[in-house]
């Protein structure tokens, strides 16, 4: 298999170029970057059924820049509003119209409580959860493929999960989704499962320690580790007749852009690997995340009350950062920005990265700011690899492709196709 580091348009000339001018998926409608680039994340499912354009946008229109409660009302007022016109064309009798009503719902309510990420959990952030879960297992009530609720063994308990196949008997070469940060396994069918399994696929949609079910119901956290929730995926997926065992792929996106590079280190049951977003040692900056004075000071402990103040005032000023470091808490179960960021040093895949043996295909948006160090796994890996550059210039520079739905699945399922045999 050939290996490059071209960019999209280099490797399909049609795209086009993507230089430092061209206009860019950001101030679509709002200017705060976190509000717009979560707003992107909803358009960006439109494709696959998970939201419409105009309800999107005036939803968005109506909550002021940066203001996290109006964030919250807005998003779960449309979630309940949809939700009710598919209750009603469910008992007329209108299937398809219920089906996709649902599938919309869930991704407002999720959508809803997305800046609620930080500890303690906030009894709205669980509600957003639940109501998103609930809408979403309405609709796959009303699939025309095969859709299961699942329960995937897992270090002497279960994870809740999804399985869905195409139409037909199998068995099927296999794609495990892993999310994100703040992805749900019920984000991932709109996010890369109705893409793969319109193209033959079947799809195992999970939520692993930090993600979703198994953080707001299990109280399960992130874990570096990752071939450990991806081997029992596969465990679980190989005795399924409809698998075929020899063609069980991941697909990683954002956060999961590191978690399935990892998980191929070890679990090499994988025929191939797609990361989105791919992050090669995304802990090994953590410190930079401290102000300057303090960052020397991170591995010693003697500091530990001055450097926990000053992460929390650098919060209280930006936004985003206090973001960033809520979600993180909550999701690796960490009660002070210190211990995050500790524990986001175990987060590297320095000197494993060549222990993967299957293909790799890395995917970068030209816009996102989440990738500096892909390049250096991509150098790393010594299976075969690939690297694509997704530009500006075919709007889909955001980060995980964000608006590029279309291409973002033509180009990965094209070289999944190629690289497995079909």
């Amino acid at each position: 298999m050939a290996t490059n580091t071209a960019s999209d348009a280099t490797t399909h000339a049609v795209d086009g170029g993507g230089g430092p001018g061209e206009p860019t998926l950001t101030g679509l409608a709002f200017s705060d970057g976190g509000f717009d680039g979560q707003f992107l994340r909803v358009l960006d499912t439109i494709a696959t059924g998970g939201a419409d354009v105009g309800e999107a946008f005036i939803t968005a229109r109506r909550i002021p820049g940066g203001d996290r409660e109006a964030w919250y009302a807005e998003w779960n007022a449309l979630g309940e509003r949809i939700l009710a016109d598919a209750e009603a064309s469910l008992a007329a009798g209108h299937r398809v119209s219920a089906r996709e009503g649902f599938l919309r719902a869930a991704t407002y309510f999720r959508i809803s409580g997305v800046f609620m990420y930080a500890p303690p959990m906030d009894p709205r952030f669980v509600t957003a959860h639940a109501r998103q879960r609930d809408a979403f297992r309405r609709a796959i009530e009303l699939m025309d493929h095969p859709f299961w609720e699942v329960a995937v063994p897992y270090e002497g308990s279960e994870l809740d999960g999804y399985f869905a196949t195409p139409p037909g008997p199998g068995p099927f070469p296999t794609l495990i989704l892993v999310g994100g940060y703040d992805g749900t396994m019920e984000e991932t069918y709109v996010a890369g499962g109705v893409a793969a399994l319109r193209r033959g696929y079947a799809v195992l949609m999970m939520d692993g320690p930090g993600q979703g079910a198994a953080l707001v119901e299990r109280d399960l956290h992130f874990r570096h580790d990752w071939e450990a929730v991806v081997s029992a995926q596969i465990d679980w997926l190989v005795a399924r007749p409809e698998v075929d065992a020899s063609r069980i792929a991941a697909l990683g996106r954002s956060w999961g852009g590191h978690l399935a590079p990892r998980a191929a280190t070890a679990e090499h049951r994988l025929v191939a690997v797609i990361a989105d977003a791919p992050q090669y040692a995304p802990g090994a900056n953590a410190s930079l995340l401290l102000p300057e004075e303090y960052r020397g000071d991170l591995d010693t402990g003697d500091a530990d009350d001055l450097l926990n103040e000053a992460v929390r005032a650098g919060m209280e000023q930006s936004p985003g950062l206090d973001f960033s470091m809520g979600r993180g808490m909550l999701t690796h179960g960490c009660t002070t920005p210190v211990d995050y960021l500790r524990e986001l040093r175990l987060y590297t895949l320095e000197g494993l990265a060549d222990r993967v043996a299957c293909p790799v295909l890395l995917t970068i948006g030209q816009n996102d700011p989440r990738i500096v160090d892909a390049q250096s796994l991509f150098e790393a890996l010594t299976a075969p690899k690939t690297m694509i550059e997704f530009t500006n210039a075919k709007g889909a520079g955001e980060h995980d492709q964000a608006g590029a739905a279309a291409l973002f699945s033509q180009r990965v399922f094209d070289w999944l196709d190629t690289v497995i045999g079909r």
